[in-house]
């Protein structure tokens, strides 16, 4: 049966954190845009409350959460257990971009791992915590995290990278702003 509080709980905390994957949603206002739906992964959660989590964002070729949460904070995390007892956790809440140049932004990003390739600081107030089964997930066996995005940015350097960022990260696919 289903629970859903306000906050994240001890129990609830231990879990998000062992997860090795979470999901992120977020949706423009206009009813014709598109939703997004990303996978985190990585050492890039933190509670930092519980009421509030952030997570650290990693460059991409998108930047749909982003421009999502600028219009309308609106964002929700899902999280699954692959192994052990079958649950998913869902937060829902008001989401904020933190990126580099703001005031908060040395504070945030130093309670992560050092990423070449970080593109900004995701917080989220957290307003609904619920919990379901997670029976019709499969059982699944971590193996390693991927190398890729790393080695793509040691490749890319600082230089390719904001490069990078100014052409693929200004807008969304729906013309809505993205980085600054």
């Amino acid at each position: 049966m289903g629970r859903i509080r306000s906050q994240i709980d001890h129990a609830t905390a231990e879990l998000l954190q062992a997860q090795r994957v979470f999901f992120v949603a977020t949706a423009p206002l206009d009813p014709d845009g598109h939703l997004n739906l990303s996978p985190k992964g990585l050492d890039s959660l933190r509670i930092l409350s519980p009421e509030v989590v952030a997570y650290i964002d990693l460059i991409g070729s998108g930047v749909e959460t982003i421009a999502h949460l600028k219009e309308n904070r609106r964002i929700i995390l899902m999280f699954c257990t692959f192994d052990g007892a079958p649950k998913i956790v869902r937060l829902h809440g008001k989401g904020r971009v933190v990126e580099p140049g703001a005031d908060e932004f040395p504070d945030l990003v130093a309670k992560f791992p050092a990423y070449d390739s970080t593109r900004a600081i995701i917080v989220v107030e957290v307003s609904r915590v619920s919990n379901s089964c997670g029976y019709g997930v499969p059982l699944l066996q971590y193996e390693r995290d991927r190398n890729h995005l790393f080695d793509w940015a040691a490749r890319k350097g600082p230089q390719g990278l904001a490069a990078y960022k100014r052409e693929k990260n200004r807008h969304s696919i729906d013309g809505l702003p993205g980085l600054a």
